[in-house]
């Protein structure tokens, strides 16, 4: 057994990893401030000796008793509504937040992991990308709060291993979706599915044909655990590098939400990327890891979560 902390571990995919560590028999010591976390993700565990949850903003200094063997470093909001909504609170907990989350590792000699993100390539002039590109970002853009805050933090985490000694991983995150996601955090896969269950027109931004990869959360999960397992400190896509236009899965969702929703098209976001693709060369051949599930299963899965919340709270 272990003890783990995990920072933002009331999100989307915080809670999934709060999960997947206690059912490896580890302890989670889960710290959240609430911002874009909900509680509801983390209440099946509330009582359970192997979980503890600790509002906190890690942009503050972070001081947990007892030992720590391994530092999860998820806090940050991921959504584009949501950071875009939050940009000083999003450059803090990648700058300060990283930095405090670090300091707690170096502290109890514990294993650090951080979420990194494919937005650190930007809008790629390299397709697919390898974790060697060093990406195409507009750092004063609208979306610079969170590509840059995640490119320094990738920096940060490396000054700490080189200069520390610090075991570290990173890992490169590609489009999520599954359970637990927020019905409407502004993400496309949710956007869509919500729309099509409501009857409501799906909303396309562009013309359509800008290509996303989306990975479902238990393939995602599994590839974070492989990467901790590992001995790399280099960064690491982890992503389905299964690439479908917005028309694509446009498509899927009405299938299998058996809806007849119609298209609308919005104007392109400032900086949206038209190609994003991890190549997971580096996850095959070093960790093991693919995904297995493929973009029909996972929308179907996270489909019928939103239908068990109820059509009328989406």
């Amino acid at each position: 057994m272990g003890r783990v902390v995990i920072t933002g571990g009331a999100g989307f995919l915080g809670s999934h990893l709060c999960d997947a560590f206690i059912e490896r028999g580890d302890s989670v010591v889960c710290l959240d401030n609430l911002i874009t976390g909900r509680m509801e993700n983390i209440e099946h565990l509330e009582g359970s000796a192997d979980f503890e949850f600790i509002f906190h903003d890690v942009s503050e200094h972070i001081s947990i008793d007892g030992d720590v063997d391994v530092v999860m470093h998820w806090a940050s909001p991921a959504s584009v509504p949501d950071y875009l909504a939050a940009p000083i609170q999003t450059l803090k907990v990648g700058s300060l937040g990283t930095h405090n989350a670090l300091g707690l590792a170096k502290a109890k000699d514990a294993t650090f992991m951080i979420s990194s993100t494919s937005e650190v390539y930007g809008d790629p002039a390299v397709h697919p990308q390898p974790e060697s590109y060093w990406g195409h970002v507009n750092p004063v853009g609208p979306r610079g709060c969170y590509d840059e805050a995640k490119r320094f933090a990738e920096a940060m985490v490396m000054a700490y291993h080189r200069h520390h000694g610090l075991d570290t991983r990173i890992v490169r995150i590609f489009n999520t979706y599954g359970p637990r996601m927020k019905p409407r955090d502004g993400r496309v896969v949710t956007n869509f599915i919500r729309q099509a269950l409501q009857g409501e027109a799906l909303t396309i931004y562009g013309d359509g044909t800008q290509t996303r990869s989306f990975c479902y959360v238990d393939d995602e999960i599994r590839g974070f655990l492989a990467l901790l397992d590992s001995d790399i400190h280099d960064p690491v896509n982890i992503g389905n590098p299964g690439e479908f236009t917005m028309l694509e899965l446009a498509e899927v969702v009405l299938e299998v939400t058996n809806s007849d929703s119609e298209l609308i098209f919005e104007p392109l976001p400032i900086d949206d990327p038209m190609q994003r693709q991890p190549d997971i060369t580096v996850a095959k051949t070093k960790l093991g890891w693919e995904p297995r599930i493929d973009l029909r299963e996972g929308v179907r899965r996270t489909a019928e979560h939103f239908v068990s919340l109820g059509v009328d709270t989406l």
